[in-house]
C-alpha cells in the first residue's frame, strides 16, 4: 500500500492497523481495515450534533471565530462535509452571512456545489475521513481564489498518548490521521501559504 498523500510506499506500522508514512509523517489505516459504507454512515447518523448546544457551539468556534474575523458577510463560503449538524453554518447565518452552502456526500450530496468557487472552505472534523486525501485537498484548493482560505478542524496527533489507545484512532471512520508536520508537507505539495496552526485548527491561505 502507498500513502493515498504523498504515494511513499508504506512498510512500517504503528499499530495492527495503521501505517506511519515516513514522507508527510500521516497515519494511515489499512485498506483492508477500511468499514462499509452502511457501517460508516450509521456512525455519522449516531453523531449527536445539536447546532443549538453551546458545547458543540463551543467547540467549533475556533472556524467561526477565524471566519467572522477575516471575512465580510458578502464572501461565500462551502461547510464541506457538514453532516447531521451544521453548527458553523448556524452561526455565521445568525451572524449575518447568507451564502453559505452545504456538502456532504451522505446528508447533503449536492454535486454542484463542487463545481463552484469560494471565498473560503471549511471542514470540521472531515479530513480524517479522507480516503484519497491528495485528490481531496486538491480538489478543495481549486475551488478558492488567491486568497482564499481552507479552515480544517481535525486531531492531528502528537505522541503523548500511545497511538493504540488514543481516542481518535478508535473512530472505525478515521482513516487518514494527521500529525502537524503532514500540513507542512501539505502546503509545499499544493504550494499555498500555511497561515495558522493551532491545536486542532489549520488554515491553508492560496
Amino acid at each position: 500500500m502507498r500513502c493515498p498523500l504523498c504515494r511513499t510506499l508504506l512498510v512500517r506500522k504503528i499499530d495492527q492497523d495503521f501505517f506511519d508514512c515516513p514522507t508527510c509523517t500521516a497515519l494511515v489505516k489499512d485498506a483492508s481495515f477500511y468499514i462499509e459504507t452502511a457501517r460508516e454512515l450509521a456512525v455519522y447518523e449516531g453523531h449527536n450534533n445539536d447546532v443549538e448546544d453551546p458545547g458543540y457551539q463551543n467547540f467549533t468556534s475556533p472556524i467561526t471565530n477565524y471566519i467572522l474575523e477575516c471575512f465580510g458577510t458578502n464572501a461565500k463560503g462551502l461547510d464541506f462535509g457538514c453532516g447531521t449538524g451544521p453548527v458553523i453554518t448556524k452561526i455565521l447565518r445568525d451572524n449575518g452571512y447568507d451564502n453559505i452552502h452545504l456538502y456532504d456526500p451522505f446528508f447533503h450530496p449536492d454535486h454542484e456545489l463542487l463545481e463552484e468557487s469560494y471565498d473560503f472552505i471549511f471542514a470540521c472534523e472531515v479530513v480524517e475521513h479522507f480516503a484519497q486525501p491528495r485528490e481531496e485537498y486538491q480538489q478543495l484548493l481549486d475551488k478558492l481564489p488567491p486568497g482564499g482560505r481552507l479552515l480544517i478542524m481535525t486531531h492531528p496527533y502528537d505522541g503523548k498518548i500511545p497511538f493504540p489507545k488514543w481516542y481518535y484512532r478508535r473512530d472505525p471512520t478515521h482513516i487518514f490521521i494527521h500529525r502537524k508536520p503532514t500540513f507542512v508537507y501539505i502546503a509545499e505539495l499544493f504550494n499555498v501559504e500555511l497561515e495558522y496552526q493551532g491545536k486542532r485548527l489549520t488554515v491553508l491561505r492560496k
